[in-house]
């Protein structure tokens, strides 16, 4: 069973900048290496997504405030967050992509105004 292992997130004022980071247990073959958030009362929603290629994506939410990036070799894909807004609080999930989908256990972005 593979896990993903994030780690990061915290509290910041608007403004700020914090880093995520989503490490696999197992080396694997992963395509799509991710991040979703939910905020309370809402739905889960995507943040950004790089491909084994080095493709990415980006919600119209983040785009040029968040970069996505992976570490094939390490399994590991980072989410840099600058200019944080006090939307951008949620809880932040790490997903990845092989035949199936796993998901990390979430941590939480506090973005004070």
């Amino acid at each position: 069973q593979v896990q993903l292992v994030e780690s990061g997130g915290g509290s910041v004022q608007a403004g700020g900048s914090l880093r995520l980071s989503c490490a696999a247990s197992e080396s694997i073959s992963i395509n799509r290496m991710g991040w979703y958030r939910q905020a309370p009362g809402k739905q889960r929603e995507l943040v950004a997504f790089i491909t084994s290629g080095g493709r990415t994506n980006y919600a119209d939410s983040v785009k040029s405030r968040f970069t996505i990036s992976r570490d094939n070799a390490k399994n590991t894909v980072y989410l840099y967050m600058d200019a944080l807004k006090p939307e951008d609080t949620a809880v932040y999930y790490c997903y990845a992509e092989t035949v199936l989908s796993y998901w990390g256990q979430g941590t939480q972005v506090t973005v004070s105004s």
